[in-house]
């Protein structure tokens, strides 16, 4: 056992090291890995090995394209990127390359209507009418829009056609007056039942700029991602979509997956991240900067008792939700090109992040990486043969 500990000690040496197909991390998050690394525990190291063996393996089969992070109670086990920010190009992804995080996005927008209930700025339990007067679904609340069972429409389906102008940038305002004008049939009564909506969500980030007297974007870089140090987050409408580090999306044959105009509506997707950006947010989080422990408890509570296996809190989806040891908070994502994974095992501190570029199932195989921290950290340190 001892032996292998060491060769495992040996390969795990090589890990930050880079390889043909992986980019090289920003220097000072290097500094960080580093120093890290060095501070890890011989399970701490085989976790990182086992992991790093994992995702290479996935990487050559083509089976992944994209950036890794694994941290627990506030250390960092992996961290890595893999593969191409621009295939056209040959532009490899580096620690500050930045993905779409699709519905991931719900995570942060619901942390910052949460932010704004703490200072006594808005009433998650009043109607969403309250502050909207011409809102055409009257019942609906501003905590039915947070847990997905508001009954509303989706404007992604009931403005279909609108979202494919040429050169059209729907804004949040846009989407509202357009679902205002056409009118579509809610789907259900309010509070009925759960259903994971869009609308909910493009609803919120407009609660947020007319509470808050800024317009949603700088209300999350002002209020969250500068205090944070989340140096590589901001919505599609900061970002140049050409940029070296704004990572291109492509689905499994590598052919680039284009954009229509709902990419521009912000709140329910449309936020670029990094995986270490998203670290940093789940330590604030872990570390009660952002809300308070009793507001994060509203939102990692579940809402719909139908939902039996899984459920949704205030944007964050619960498994195991009853269960005070294994429970989970998480989001993934999945919109044009791009799959994105966000998940926080609470009792210890747990942080899983995998974000990519393509559409490959293998950013969604958290189970996988649950399956190796759990499998080693069970395992006894070896004392010597």
């Amino acid at each position: 056992m001892k032996r292998l500990l060491i060769v495992y000690l040996f390969l795990i040496m090589v890990l930050f090291c880079g390889n043909s197909n992986t980019a090289p991390l920003h220097k000072k998050n290097l500094k960080i890995t580093q120093e890290k690394l060095s501070e890890l525990s011989a399970s701490q190291k085989l976790i990182s090995f086992k992991l790093d063996t994992m995702f290479n393996r996935l990487s050559q089969i083509g089976a992944f394209n994209g950036s890794v992070l694994v941290a627990k109670k506030g250390t960092i086990l992996y961290y890595k990127t893999i593969g191409f920010c621009n295939k056209e190009s040959s532009c490899l992804l580096s620690d500050s390359s930045m993905f779409q995080l699709a519905s991931v996005s719900k995570v942060v927008t619901a942390t910052a209507v949460l932010m704004l209930y703490e200072r006594e700025m808005l009433d998650i339990d009043k109607p969403f009418s309250f502050y909207f007067p011409d809102f055409a679904y009257p019942g609906v609340t501003v905590k039915q829009l947070l847990n997905h069972r508001s009954g509303l429409p989706n404007y992604i389906y009931a403005l279909n056609s609108e979202l494919y102008q040429p050169n059209y940038k729907m804004s949040n305002s846009d989407m509202y007056d357009l679902l205002k004008a056409k009118n579509p049939k809610a789907y259900l009564k309010p509070d009925k039942v759960f259903n994971y909506c869009n609308t909910n969500y493009a609803l919120l980030a407009l609660l947020v700029e007319k509470v808050s007297a800024m317009p949603f974007q700088v209300f999350l870089k002002s209020e969250l991602f500068d205090p944070l140090g989340m140096k590589h987050t901001a919505t599609i409408r900061d970002i140049d979509l050409n940029a070296s580090n704004v990572t291109k999306a492509y689905d499994l044959k590598w052919k680039p997956v284009e954009f229509d105009a709902s990419d521009y509506v912000l709140g329910d997707k449309s936020l670029y991240s990094t995986a270490y950006d998203l670290y940093l947010f789940s330590q604030a989080l872990y570390q009660n900067k952002i809300i308070k422990p009793e507001t994060q408890n509203l939102a990692y509570s579940a809402y719909s008792k139908e939902k039996k296996l899984s459920n949704y809190g205030f944007g964050w989806r619960l498994k195991d939700f009853n269960d005070s040891i294994k429970k989970e908070v998480y989001h993934n994502g999945w919109w044009h090109g791009y799959r994105s994974s966000f998940h926080r095992r609470l009792n210890d501190t747990l942080t899983i992040i995998i974000l990519s570029n393509q559409l490959n199932k293998a950013a969604y195989q958290t189970h996988k990486v649950y399956e190796i921290l759990d499998n080693v950290a069970t395992q006894p340190e070896s004392e010597g043969e």
